[in-house]
């Protein structure tokens, strides 16, 4: 089986202190040579500068490809392109354009009056401005989204408006993406579409993200971990994580994109579970 092509997201430190985490961070997971890395987006924009400030210093001084995340919540549309366009003189030309989320005690999205309709409105200006777009997609169905061929008619929608790639909200069973996979195949998709794994470095934190998103967890996951003890329970995520991720290679998926969530320790040990050894001229390449 060929080594597979992985990504990693990170999203953009608020201290001093997390700066120092977010570059552990890195320097944990360059070695594997991922094809790129992304920064998140706050809710409403509230991460913006510190998502500029992040995207900038890893392309300034690491050999790594990075993506910006952009979303067009609370936002003009001369405001959102000015953003993107800070990128292009930066020289990241790769966004991951995506609605985003409300503001926290909003009730629910509201375009702004002079910006963009959503995401696929979003990914039509960027790709007319020659960046090149990835997009989000839901393997299960979107909270805000009448049933899963809506999604699929959604994802369809942003690619034909010149996404280059899709990468799926995370997931915990394999058969999930893969019938998702399939479907958009069905429905004429042709663009790679990336599945997004998530290890499960918190439990009860990773039962609210999957709640607030819509994603099944299998009762025998749950199981597992109410039954885990602080000694074993890293060890079930990454066997967890591990063989999912096998699972999709063997069914000739051939990219990764992790969420690390800045804690790269056990992506780290997915990655090297799965055979990806560390890349010497990778880790060189990070300052």
């Amino acid at each position: 089986m060929p080594r597979p092509s992985v990504s990693f997201e990170f999203f953009p430190p608020k201290s001093v202190q997390a700066s120092f985490r977010l570059r552990d961070c890195i320097q944990t997971l360059a070695p594997i040579g991922p094809d790129f890395v992304s920064v998140t987006y706050g809710a409403g924009g509230t991460t913006r500068q510190l998502t500029h400030d992040a995207v900038t210093a890893i392309h300034n001084t690491t050999g790594l490809t990075v993506a910006a995340h952009l979303t067009c919540v609370d936002a003009t549309r001369q405001d959102t392109l000015e953003i993107a366009d800070t990128y292009r003189a930066a020289g990241v030309n790769h966004i991951v354009a995506l609605r985003g989320d409300p503001p926290k005690g909003s009730d629910g999205y509201q375009p702004h009056p002079n910006g963009f309709d959503g995401a696929i409105d979003l990914t039509r200006a960027l790709a007319d401005r020659g960046f090149d777009v990835t997009v989000g997609a839901y393997p299960e169905t979107h909270p805000d989204a009448s049933d899963q061929l809506a999604c699929i008619d959604h994802l369809k929608a942003k690619i034909d408006a010149g996404a280059t790639r899709a990468i799926t909200q995370f997931f915990f069973e394999a058969d999930t993406f893969l019938r998702f996979r399939d479907a958009c195949v069905d429905a004429g998709i042709t663009a790679p579409i990336l599945p997004g794994i998530l290890p499960i470095e918190n439990w009860t934190g990773v039962q609210k993200f999957a709640a607030a998103c819509g994603t099944a967890i299998p009762q025998v996951l749950r199981d597992a971990f109410r039954h885990a003890t602080d000694d074993t329970v890293d060890l079930l995520a990454t066997a967890h994580a591990s063989e999912m991720c096998d699972a999709l290679l063997t069914e000739g998926v051939d990219h990764l994109h992790f969420y690390t969530l800045n804690k790269p320790e056990l992506t780290r040990d997915v990655c090297h579970a799965l055979g990806m050894t560390p890349s010497r001229a990778a880790f060189q390449n990070v300052a």
